[in-house]
């Protein structure tokens, strides 16, 4: 990778205004630069337009109504016994592209408060100093910096016999053109996106069918996590074809028809494509500037975020190095900071929490429990079922566990999971200790309310204790 600029760099110009350029373009104005953002459909680019906002906003719907279905659990009762509640999904979508929208305009606000110049238009590299912009009407400029960041994202990938219309076939940028809950909705891919929107629509009252071209659903995902959400999803009424891999999806006109590969046929009303999502990096001048890109596309970057490019850094989804909205935002700020000569660290995985925001939610952290099965790491393991907290049984959570991981010989907390409600704020001590290299007894000599979720932590870590 080419080295660290030899002058303090004042003027950047920042390509994308997602998590990875708006984040950046924070850091570069605390730092006094100069800073120019250039955006094609508005800031927040698409984790806040049509991605993680819209997608987690329609998913706390979902949530709500999940609850309130499994209320009478609690001794709660509902005048309507046949459908105590229902979606108008017309106004579950209208509200989240308005908060999308108003998130947005949030972001710009911001950044033009702290002084960035912000360029709405379509950008392309003429060579590693210089953005060509092109506004909706047509008209042309250029923006020359002594440094750029490139943060263009990624779309959703299509197929060629399975291609979207965005009237009965979707990609998950498209499904919020829906105005009622489908009758039958086929989901197509059971990674992250596929399992989210699958539990998200279950949850809204829609029959589910989702199809897994592996022998699980979430087949990247700790096994035990994957399980526990599979036989909820199960559980619930929805269809899991596992081991089938969809050949073409056709709208018949009052319904879709997915051929699947061995010649079985499903019919739903409407189908979501969720197969992965294609990096944003074509035709906008990255060879010409003499960015190396990897054999799928994506800008191949070191750990401070540089390209092969003198003077050129990347971030985001368009680098592949992690599709999350939290590590395109560390990666611009590690870009920043460097090329500014600001004290910065290599951007490091096994420190990453991520979360799958399905029903029940599954957080993880640093190394998995098959990083240890498979020898890259010695570890000792210890999971834990909620079934046995207190809080858990009070709010009748009837699934979860906490999962974490030593090293083996010094007690260091090296990884962990969480599978359950909010297991997305539940995950963080887990990465404090991961992060900081603390020990278990750190974990477990630490005061936890009684009754609460964060006592399985403890407990989990106490046993690990014992275990060394």
């Amino acid at each position: 990778m080419t080295s660290q600029l030899d002058f303090t760099a004042r003027k950047i110009a920042i390509l994308g205004g997602g998590p990875g350029g708006y984040e950046a373009a924070l850091v570069a104005a605390s730092l006094g630069a100069d800073v120019t953002v250039v955006e094609r459909q508005g800031l927040g680019g698409s984790a806040v337009l049509t991605d993680v906002v819209p997608s987690k906003t329609l998913i706390a719907t979902a949530d709500v109504m999940t609850r309130l279905t499994a209320a009478r659990n609690l001794g709660v009762e509902f005048g309507d016994v046949e459908s105590p509640v229902y979606a108008d999904l017309k106004v579950v979508n209208h509200r989240l592209l308005a908060l999308a929208k108003e998130q947005s305009n949030d972001i710009r606000r911001t950044l033009e408060r702290v002084g960035v110049k912000v360029k709405i238009g379509d950008g392309r590299l003429l060579d590693n100093h210089t953005i060509e912009v092109t506004a909706a009407d047509g008209s042309v400029e250029t923006v020359e910096a002594e440094a750029l960041l490139i943060a263009t994202g990624a779309n959703p990938r299509e197929l060629e016999t399975s291609m979207p219309d965005g009237e009965r076939i979707f990609t998950w940028k498209q499904i919020y053109n829906l105005t009622e809950v489908p009758e039958h909705l086929i989901v197509i891919g059971s990674g992250v996106t596929g399992a989210e929107f699958a539990s998200a629509y279950n949850g809204l009252g829609t029959k589910v069918t989702l199809i897994s071209s592996r022998d699980r659903v979430l087949p990247g995902e700790d096994a035990d996590a994957a399980v526990v959400l599979e036989d909820v999803f199960q559980a619930r009424g929805m269809t899991v074809l596992n081991r089938s891999r969809a050949d073409s999806v056709k709208n018949t006109g009052q319904g879709v028809l997915v051929t699947l590969s061995d010649g079985r046929t499903v019919e739903g009303s409407h189908c979501l494509v969720a197969v992965g999502a294609i990096p944003n990096t074509a035709g906008i001048g990255l060879e010409e500037a003499g960015i190396q890109l990897d054999d799928r596309g994506q800008i191949k970057v070191d750990g401070v975020s540089r390209t092969t490019a003198p003077n050129v850094y990347a971030a985001g989804d368009c680098t592949g190095v992690f599709n999350l909205a939290s590590v395109a935002a560390m990666q611009g700020r590690i870009a920043v900071a460097h090329l500014m000569g600001d004290g910065v660290k290599p951007l490091k995985l096994k420190q990453v929490a991520s979360n799958i925001f399905t029903s029940p939610e599954i957080a993880s952290v640093g190394v998995s429990e098959s990083d240890v099965a498979e020898g890259r790491y010695q570890g000792d393991v210890i999971k834990l079922s909620l079934h046995t907290n207190a809080r858990a049984k009070m709010m009748d959570v009837q699934e979860g566990f906490v999962k974490i991981i030593s090293r083996k010989g010094s007690g260091t907390v090296i990884g962990g999971v969480v599978v359950g409600p909010r297991a997305s704020e539940l995950i963080f001590p887990i990465a404090i200790a991961v992060s900081q290299k603390l020990h278990v007894d750190d974990l477990a000599n630490t005061f936890t309310v009684y009754p609460s979720l964060t006592g399985s932590i403890s407990e989990a870590a106490r046993r690990l204790h014992v275990h060394m």
